[in-house]
């Protein structure tokens, strides 16, 4: 039987409005994106740059949402043209929001407050405060003033929209006191709180010394009673500086090391071993001879989690910068083979035994100046993407054919760039006067080639979107396609008006019938364009001229 023909967008309007989908709300939902993705797609749709402006600090984007001036300015990009939400008054630098996540209401949660069901911005300031500032008023309604004893700079996700982390910067001294042999034990925070109403999980202390030995941080690492035959030795500080970071992911603290060993550790085993005091904010609380209310200035919120024993790892791998990602179905991991000479060349191996799969390393024959890169698809379809300069490649993982517990990985489909194979003659003079001729591939992300340089998923739409630059004499040209994210098809193709200048940082975002750029040029100079879908502009201006 052939494929069922999809019915237009005008008779799924038309069956949505006689209630053809009204027993189950998540159909509805589907059939509307359907409805958009279709109209998004169509010929006769173009996308307007309906708005451009510039700022001297970074441009941020969240759902709608654009955030200008560390966060103290939000300009809605829903309207047909964008609008001002709100401006927070001015503030001094010690106050400003140095990072911000977007909070949504959870589904199915009973909160203590009205205000409590629509989006708030989870905000980090410089001097440790953290606000949850109201998302449409920009009125701050709650915070917690963090420490005193350390500087925290970043906040992510451990669990989306439920568990946030705040890690401080790395405390690692001056030249002079590293040469001392005195600078601070502690290289790092992290701060782990559960969101609306926020509760403290706990906070981490990352030490230098014991605690470092203690978690193994060291390759190979050193066993406790190695550790006090090493206090109050002068190299002890010269073991123990192999760590480079730690992140909290998921409730998995992955620590890194110089020598590229990344390992795993349950975070809540730590937290239910090695938690000093359970801390409550707004309760009072005693320590060092000082008392104070949790999460109040000046006191704050004390360290209560430092590790004094071996906890035993969950995992570890040695990879080329510490670069490594669990996804796929069953659990897989890429990593590069910790070796200069192995950089582009990525191994697919299982979790449960690492095993390596089959046709599990995938290594890009192109020549380029900029690295390919690969990542989990986030679609959670277990998929990879492989990206490069000329290809985007999409893999999957698949069981082998009779061998349940191996797995193989096989091309999906690939994208090509749109371009020529081209070479250039190199003439060469010998010394007898002869001339040689010679043909030269040029590099892969040869400027004058259309070159891709950002792939992102729409989630919501089901399209992968990506950015494709060609140099122009000195003038960059950048578009935007829409693929099919099951077969690869390309779709729509929308032009970036704005020049593309390939020495700058860009981000670009498509956010259902939103195309946003974020520019960064030289001297801290930030450009935002914004792209909004119409339906066929240029039939809409002659009518315009024609009735005039």
């Amino acid at each position: 039987m052939g494929r069922t023909r999809k019915a237009n967008v005008c008779r799924r309007l038309s069956r949505r409005a006689l209630g053809f989908y009204a027993r189950d709300a998540g159909v509805v939902q589907r059939t509307n994106l359907g409805i958009l993705r279709a109209l998004v797609c169509q010929e006769s749709t173009k996308f307007k740059n309906v708005w451009t402006t510039h700022s001297k600090s970074p441009i941020a984007y969240e759902r709608g949402r654009i955030y200008f001036d560390n966060y103290r300015c939000c300009v809605s990009s829903v309207a047909s043209e964008p609008r001002k939400l709100y401006e927070m008054p001015k503030c001094s630098k010690l106050e400003k929001i140095e990072d911000a996540l977007l909070w949504e209401c959870p589904v199915g949660e009973i909160l203590p407050d009205p205000s409590d069901y629509k989006s708030s911005l989870i905000a980090l300031t410089a001097h440790n405060w953290l606000l949850r500032i109201s998302a449409t008023t920009g009125e701050i309604l709650e915070k917690i003033y963090l420490a005193s004893y350390c500087k925290f700079r970043y906040l992510s996700w451990d669990t989306p929209q439920e568990v946030i982390a705040v890690k401080s910067a790395q405390n690692k001294g001056s030249a002079v006191a590293q040469q001392a042999g005195t600078q601070p034990p502690v290289l790092l925070y992290l701060a782990v709180f559960r969101v609306l109403p926020f509760s403290l999980v706990g906070i981490l202390e990352i030490n230098k010394r014991v605690n470092q030995a203690s978690l193994g941080f060291r390759d190979p690492p050193v066993s406790a009673s190695e550790v006090m035959e090493l206090k109050g030795c002068s190299t002890i500080l010269q073991v123990f500086q192999n760590v480079t970071d730690a992140t909290l992911s998921h409730g998995i603290l992955i620590v890194m090391y110089s020598s590229g060993l990344v390992r795993l550790y349950s975070f809540q085993a730590i937290i239910e071993q090695f938690m000093q005091q359970k801390l409550d904010l707004g309760c009072a609380c005693s320590q060092g001879g000082t008392t104070g209310t949790v999460g109040e200035a000046p006191f704050g919120i004390p360290c209560n989690v430092k590790i004094t024993d071996s906890p035993p790892p969950l995992f570890e791998v040695s990879s080329l910068e510490n670069a490594f990602q669990i996804g796929g179905h069953p659990w897989h991991y890429i990593i590069t083979p910790n070796k200069k000479k192995q950089k582009g060349v990525f191994h697919i191996c299982a979790l449960k035994d690492n095993s390596l799969a089959k046709n599990g390393i995938q290594e890009m024959e192109c020549c380029s100046l900029e690295s390919d890169w690969i990542y989990f698809h986030p679609d959670a379809s277990g998929r990879i993407i492989h990206v490069g300069p000329n290809q985007v490649k999409v893999l999957k993982l698949s069981e082998v054919e009779n061998n349940s517990s191996q797995h193989q990985i096989a091309e999906d489909f690939v994208i090509w760039a749109n371009r020529e194979d081209r070479k250039e003659n190199l003439i060469t003079v010998t010394a007898s006067g002869r001339v040689v001729k010679r043909n030269v591939s040029l590099l892969d992300d040869d400027p004058e080639q259309e070159t891709f340089k950002i792939v992102d998923y729409e989630d919501e739409l089901d399209l992968l979107s990506v950015v494709a630059v060609t140099q122009i004499d000195a003038e960059g040209k950048a578009h935007l396609d829409f693929h099919c994210n099951e077969y690869g098809t390309l779709l729509k193709s929308i032009p970036l008006v704005e020049s593309w200048d390939v020495t700058y940082s860009h981000e670009v975002y498509f956010d259902r019938d939103l195309v946003l750029h974020i520019e960064q040029k030289p001297n801290r100079v930030f450009s935002c364009y914004v792209y909004q879908m119409v339906c066929d502009p240029g039939d809409e201006e002659e009518t315009v001229s024609r009735s005039g």
